[in-house]
Parts: C-alpha cells; structure tokens; sequence
C-alpha cells in the first residue's frame, strides 16, 4: 500500500539521538525508588544485586532479539509494524487500539502528574494547582515536539545527560566515601523462592521502555544500523548504571535502611551531603522524570501516526498529516488532549495498569516474532542478527511470559477488565475493514 505521508517525515535523527531516547525512557523514577522494594523482596545484599543482573539479562536478550526485527523491519511505528508484518493486522490493530486510547496517553498524564508532584518539593501546591501545571508540562512538551523532532531529540540528549549527572555521583562517592564499613553480602532474614522472583520483577518493570525506540525508524538516518545498535547499547549502560548505583547505596547506608526507606537515594544524598542531598536528588528527580515524559511524547504519537498511515484508524487523513515542519502535529494534538482529560478525571493510573497486562502479551508476541521473521521472511536483508539464536530470544520469552504471569495471578480482575478493553477495538477494526 503507497503510504505518501511517510515520507514527508525528515530523517534527522542519529544514534546517540537513538540511544538517548532508549536511556532517557528506561531510567526513569524507578532507579530512585525501586531498590527498596527489590532489596526487600530479595532478602539479602546479595540476591538485590543479581536480581537486577539477571533483570538486565532477560531485557538484553529481548532487546538483542527484537534489534533483528526492528533492522529487518525499519519503519516507523514500532511494535505496530512488527505485529502487521509478522501476525497480521488484526494483532496490530488492538495493539494500537489500546497504545493510542489508553496507555500512550494515559503514561503522558502519569509522568505529567508526578513531575507536577515532584515540584512540590521546591514550590507549595495544591491538588488543582498541580494538575494545571501537569497539563502545562504536556503542552510545552508537545509544543516543543511539534516545533521540530530534531529539537525534540536535542532535548532528550541534554536530558539524559543531566538525569545521569546525580546517578553518577551517588556511584563515585558511595565506592569512594561509603561510610557502612563492610556489606554482609550472604546475610539473610529470609530467602524465598517467590520472594526472589518478586525482586526480579520489580526490576523488569524498571527495564521497561526501550522497545519504544523503534516507533521512530522513520526518521532514524540508518534505521537499519542505529537501531540494533541504540538498543543494545542503550540498554547495556542502563544495566551497568542500575547495577552500580544498587552497590553504592548499600555502601552509603545499611541495607536495612534502604529496605525501609521509601526513597532510598535521597537517603543516600543527605548521608553524602545533608539536607541539601534531598533537594539535590529532588532535581535529579524532575529531570529524569522530564526526560521519560519528553521520550513518551515523541515515541508514542508515532504509534497512532503509523496506524494512520495503515488506514487502520478513523480519520486516517487527519491522523496521519504531517505538518510543515515535518512533524505528526495533528497525532500530537490527539494524544496530548486525550491525556488532559486523563489528567483532569485522575483515571490515568487505573487505565495504565488495566492495560499493562495486555501490552506485555503483545511485547511477548513482538520477541517471539524473532521464529516467524526467520522462517517466513528469509528474503529479508538483516544487517543485524541475534546471536546465539534461539537461545538469547528464549531467555526474552521465558521473562515476558513471567511477567505476564505474575500479573494475571497478582491482579485477575485487571487482567480481564484489559482484556476486554483491548476486545472493544475488534468493532472498529471490522468496521475499517468493511469501510475499505
């Protein structure tokens, strides 16, 4: 299908444009608050730590193995178009069904909220006041987006840098000027199986977000190279950086004080610095929340663009426009109004949370499409593949599917309320189809 929209988008974005929007969008509030609970449910020094390596390995394994999808298969519009090629559109339509209505929005008005809550740190606000200023961050964000991707990118470079500024030296002076004089690694209260396995799940869910990445080959200048490359890359510095600030917090402050701590850093900064740690981590705090809202905003229109682009969406013509500047404009008036009203009826996390367990079938789906891409698309030109196939993509299964898992036996009536949200779409979808 002739798809002339597509190409009116410029392709100006380079690898460390890639890299930082996979960074910027991985490492976001979670590396400040999640090792309480990973720590907590892991039970010792010990297990904390490699809870977040094997984290890193099963997000490595899905990231080097959907590298070889996104190099066969470089277009804009990421999990949409792996989905379209290698199971259909149906499949990819409830998948765009549920990312343009509920979970890009709904994750835009989330962050939003959070960056407005984190600014109480400095300035008093109401609850009212907040969600104003939420709403103003999304069109700001979105106005700078709009204005230029390339300024939208040049953004989240600086972001990405700065987020990492404070993570850097909580690392260098934990290693340096520790003052818990020697970390028990072996002691334990109480080691369980599932409680491990509680561990390595909160670290998943700080892994999460790369795979978005691939949303914006379209305007990647060698999607075929940067991607692969982006994700790998990207991912294995967001696993050497959550490994190493774990190690240091454990070194600033007692194990048992991070267990209980419901923010572990700041902790961590007042004992570096005092009080003046707190407000020190509170800014790195915004940036890095910044900098997920800013990468959300630029990956996720993409996703209602490409299905515009498909004519697998009402109001393909307006949805799929590109403006004179070489931007999705009307998708990112869309999104962002939708998140708005998110913002202002306070459902945005009850909505992401319904759909998250669908999602990480789809996410599921997307790694495992590694089999059907090999033997169905052989005439694909790949300048990446996985290596130690069928292994490493194994490895990524085997973790999504416990995710996947996890959720249906922790929340089955969010499992089924997504579920059947994600079903509403079949009615549109067949109207399309009849439509066409």
């Amino acid at each position: 299908m002739e798809k002339p929209m597509e190409k009116n988008l410029k392709k100006q974005l380079g690898l460390f444009d890639a890299m930082t929007i996979v960074i910027g969008m991985v490492i976001g509030s979670g590396v400040f608050f999640k090792p309480a609970i990973v720590f907590r449910n892991a039970g010792s020094p010990t297990l904390g730590i490699l809870a977040w390596v094997i984290g890193g390995i099963i997000a490595i394994a899905s990231g080097l193995t959907v590298s070889e999808i996104a190099a066969a298969i470089p277009k804009t519009g990421g999990v949409f178009i792996y989905l379209k090629e290698l199971y259909g559109e149906r499949w990819a339509f409830l998948f765009g069904w549920v990312q343009t209505l509920v979970y890009g929005p709904g994750s835009l008005a989330a962050l939003a909220i959070v960056l407005a809550t984190q600014i109480t740190s400095f300035i008093p606000l109401t609850s009212a006041q907040q969600k104003l200023l939420a709403i103003a961050f999304l069109i700001f964000v979105m106005t700078l987006n709009i204005i230029s991707t390339k300024l939208g990118s040049k953004i989240q470079g600086i972001v990405t840098v700065a987020k990492l500024m404070p993570i850097i030296v909580i690392i260098l002076l934990g290693f340096t000027k520790g003052t818990v004089e020697a970390v028990n690694y072996t002691s334990s209260k109480s080691i369980t199986i599932a409680g491990f396995g509680a561990a390595i799940l909160g670290t998943l869910w700080a892994y999460d977000g790369w795979i978005a990445v691939g949303n914006m080959a379209g305007e990647l200048k060698d999607p075929r190279k940067d991607l692969p490359k982006s994700i790998i890359l990207g991912l294995s510095i967001t696993i050497v950086v959550y490994v190493l600030i774990n190690f240091a917090l454990i070194k600033i402050i007692p194990m048992e004080s991070v267990i209980n701590s419901n923010k572990p850093a700041s902790d961590a900064a007042i004992a570096l610095f005092g009080e003046s740690g707190a407000k020190f981590i509170s800014a790195g705090i915004l940036i890095s929340i910044f900098g997920a809202l800013n990468g959300y905003m630029m990956t996720g229109v993409r996703v209602p663009f490409a299905m515009a682009q498909e004519k697998a969406l009402p109001f393909s013509g307006y949805f799929g426009k590109v403006s004179n500047l070489g931007t999705p404009r009307n998708a990112f008036i869309f999104e962002v109004l939708l998140a708005c009203l998110y913002v202002l009826s306070g459902s945005f996390d009850t909505l992401t949370d319904l759909i998250m367990f669908v999602l990480w079938i789809f996410y599921t789906m997307t790694v495992a499409g590694i089999f059907i891409l090999r033997s169905k698309f052989k005439h694909i030109e790949r300048s990446y593949k996985v290596p130690l196939y069928p292994i490493i993509p194994l490895i990524g299964i085997i973790g999504s599917l416990y995710i996947i898992i996890s959720t249906l036996f922790s929340n089955p009536f969010y499992a089924i309320y997504g579920t059947v949200i994600t079903l509403l779409g079949l009615p549109v979808y067949y109207y399309l189809i009849k439509k066409r």
